[in-house]
């Protein structure tokens, strides 16, 4: 007696993805040139129906970027690439060279995920508070995270704060390697002492994903909080951006705020 092996699984939403079945790829290098097979689905079981019903919060990870792929078999393509690059945390560092290696992705498919990663990018950006004044590092997290995301070195960047601890000068300083950025406190302070700021937070990232400071790190930010201190430029804080989150040296007990930085409610 004949017994039918089960090859089949289930998606859900988030970064989780299941393993591809055995020999799932080979079957999709070997047929992605064949006409697509027309499935004659519930239209509000199909991905674009659902969004526009429900809303993009209503469809998985997999089914959005199969909406940017487009075409014929473009979840299973869809799947393919997240679980070549590690979910949609990966598509975040990839060229349009890298992903057009996954069987079936072109370079029209490409470079639409590479736009709306940008676009992500840089929507995130103008979460900038410019007009209210910092309380604490969560004030500035998203921003953050979204001008560090996705990178591959190290770099480090200040944010001058005014009077009123809104921030109004960003600059990035220093562009180090994967593990580490070198930077002298003259590089961080020139720009703040031209534009007059009065308090500074120090953000660098880790393309490593770990988020915890070095030994190097607390060497650089408490040189770097002692400058401040003599230049009348307090470091309110320094950041540590992954594309998971943001840890904070105030909020480590790492670096004490200076008196009357962070403003009383």
């Amino acid at each position: 007696m004949q017994h039918e092996t089960d090859n089949s699984f289930e998606y859900g939403r988030g970064d989780r993805l299941p393993r591809l079945p055995v020999g799932f790829q080979a079957e999709l290098d070997a047929t992605i040139d064949e006409p697509a097979l027309t499935i004659h689905a519930p239209a509000i079981e199909r991905p674009r129906e659902r969004m526009v019903a429900f809303g993009p919060a209503a469809l998985s990870n997999v089914e959005l970027i199969a909406l940017l792929i487009g075409g014929g078999r473009s979840e299973q393509r869809s799947l393919a690439l997240l679980q070549r690059h590690g979910g949609i945390g990966g598509l975040t560092r990839c060229l349009p060279h890298e992903l057009l290696a996954t069987a079936g992705i072109g370079e029209a498919s490409a470079t639409a995920i590479c736009a709306a990663v940008e676009l992500a990018r840089r929507i995130g950006q103008l979460e900038v508070p410019f007009e209210t004044a910092i309380r604490g590092p969560e004030d500035v997290y998203r921003f953050v995270r979204a001008h560090m995301r996705g990178r591959s070195q190290e770099a480090l960047m200040v944010l001058g704060l005014d009077g009123r601890q809104r921030v109004r000068l960003i600059r990035e300083v220093a562009l180090g390697s994967l593990d580490h950025v070198e930077v002298h406190p003259r590089e961080v302070f020139r720009p703040l002492i031209r534009a007059g700021s009065h308090a500074v937070i120090i953000v660098h990232n880790h393309p490593s994903g770990d988020s915890q400071p070095s030994p190097r790190d607390q060497q650089l930010t408490q040189r770097m909080a002692h400058t401040g201190e003599l230049l009348g430029i307090p470091v309110l804080d320094h950041l540590i951006a992954t594309d998971a989150g943001c840890t904070s040296f105030v909020g480590l007990g790492l670096l004490p705020p200076p008196t009357g930085v962070y403003p009383e409610e």
